[in-house]
């Protein structure tokens, strides 16, 4: 076999990151290597002719790196199960719900246009990250030594959108005006029929992967705009937006202003907890997630459950240890039932259930929860930054320290998380306080030690 050029290969072995495949189109992923990437998740599956969902999201290269995709899994014995143009939580429900041996989603998430990517999951919805095959996948890839399969794999079509809607949708009817933000991405595509009998809006729904009016990332204020306003100009009582594959989702309040996901985690803790059935369940929550939320699983007669970041590290401990729900101050929120996977939508209609059953706007509902003061994530370009976190570590040798995920720092009335980037030579640094006064000179206290130390 002719050997390949040194460049391809290293292009790529780039592409692997912890979650998943990334990686700008054509320059670091192409079609040749969505291909290869085929037969290798059929060969890591270990099963003869398994049977693997694909879908695709609306980004412009989506559809010519699902084709080689499916060539690659075709050719080396895998049967495809084709569900379309979809979110990821969606191939996450059918894979679980219908026995299928893997699946796979092309999409890029929340990243710009030129992006794409590949999302892994195996039987049961099993996420594929780098601890848990990805890199296993990564190898196959570069040895780049396929053999020819008995038969070649077989093509069939599944209509699974009503069956999704089926299992997530409330029973009950609202009264309520949500206006609906999916950034023209492929989020956009569920919301009809989700939200059927309820009166919405829906801004940005025709679908166009370069994402003319704003990135599909909820997570940057400048993204909340449209949807802030749109919000205020209808008096509706609710604004949601949606992420590029649709398993993130972001509350606005009537108000125009945005919830902090972790307010809306520790609202869905006390939802869950009062319900006797869910009687002394863990919850859990990420570690830059405020105080409020551990103190209200407690206060419910649940057990607070401290997590690393990562979905695929969340999952897996929330399958270990018999987790009822989970979120992520990001947005991400996992359900027991939804196989442990993102499920916007039945924290959407949790939240609208509460809604109507108190009478109650979603600022009121979430101001019991609002008893700290946080600064946000904010960034740092440093050098090293690990060294950076050891220097800070000593700075605050007084404070108790913990290690879930980078280092956490506790104070009576404040706390700080400080942790690396995987991507970038950068510290974030969450910063949680009683006051508003305090958390103002705790930031500039903070920063200053950090710049002191670049």
């Amino acid at each position: 076999m002719k050997p390949r050029p040194r460049n391809k290969i290293i292009m790529e072995e780039s592409i692997f990151k912890a979650y998943d495949v990334r990686g700008v189109y054509p320059e670091e992923l192409d079609e040749e290597a969505a291909y290869k990437i085929g037969r290798a998740f059929v060969l890591f599956l270990r099963k003869p002719n398994p049977k693997i969902v694909l879908a695709l999201d609306n980004r412009p290269s989506s559809a010519l790196l699902f084709n080689e995709l499916k060539r690659g899994i075709l050719d080396q014995g895998g049967d495809v199960v084709e569900i379309g143009l979809t979110t990821t939580p969606v191939l996450y429900f059918v894979v679980g719900e219908y026995g299928y041996d893997g699946g796979i989603v092309i999409t890029a998430s929340h990243n710009p246009a030129q992006y794409n990517g590949l999302k892994f999951v195996r039987a049961n919805a099993i996420p594929v990250s780098g601890e848990s095959g990805l890199n296993e996948i990564k190898e196959l890839v570069l040895k780049n030594d396929f053999y020819k399969p008995a038969k070649p794999g077989s093509v069939t079509d599944k209509d699974v959108l009503s069956d999704y809607v089926k299992s997530n949708r409330a029973l009950e009817r609202f009264n309520f005006k949500v206006i609906v933000d999916t950034a023209n991405s492929v989020s956009g595509v569920v919301v009809p029929e989700m939200f059927a009998g309820i009166k919405t809006i829906h801004i940005f729904n025709h679908l166009d992967g370069t994402f003319p009016n704003h990135e599909p990332d909820p997570s940057k204020p400048e993204n909340l705009r449209d949807l802030e306003q749109t919000v205020i100009k209808n008096k509706a009582n609710l604004g949601v937006a949606f992420d590029g594959d649709g398993d993130r989702i972001i509350f606005i309040d009537e108000k125009g202003k945005p919830v902090p996901s972790d307010m809306i985690l520790a609202l869905m803790a006390s939802i869950l907890l009062r319900n006797k059935d869910n009687a002394h369940a863990k919850i859990l929550y990420d570690v830059r997630c405020s105080n409020i939320v551990a103190e209200t699983i407690l206060s419910w007669g649940g057990t607070p459950v401290a997590s690393r970041i990562g979905h695929s590290f969340i999952k897996a401990k929330m399958r270990q240890d018999d987790i009822l729900f989970g979120g992520e101050y990001s947005g991400h929120f996992y359900h027991r039932q939804g196989f442990y996977c993102e499920s916007p939508y039945f924290v959407l209609f949790e939240v609208l259930k509460e809604m109507k059953r108190s009478g109650k706007p979603i600022s009121e509902l979430i101001k019991p929860f609002q008893k700290y003061f946080q600064s946000g994530e904010i960034n740092f370009r440093v050098d090293n930054p690990n060294e950076k976190i050891e220097k800070v570590r000593e700075k605050y040798s007084d404070a108790f320290a913990s290690r879930i995920d980078g280092l956490k720092l506790g104070f009576s009335d404040w706390w700080l998380l400080v942790r690396a980037s995987n991507t970038e030579p950068l510290l974030r640094v969450i910063i949680e306080a009683k006051t508003k006064f305090l958390l103002q000179e705790k930031i500039t206290e903070v920063t200053q030690v950090i710049r002191s130390l670049s």
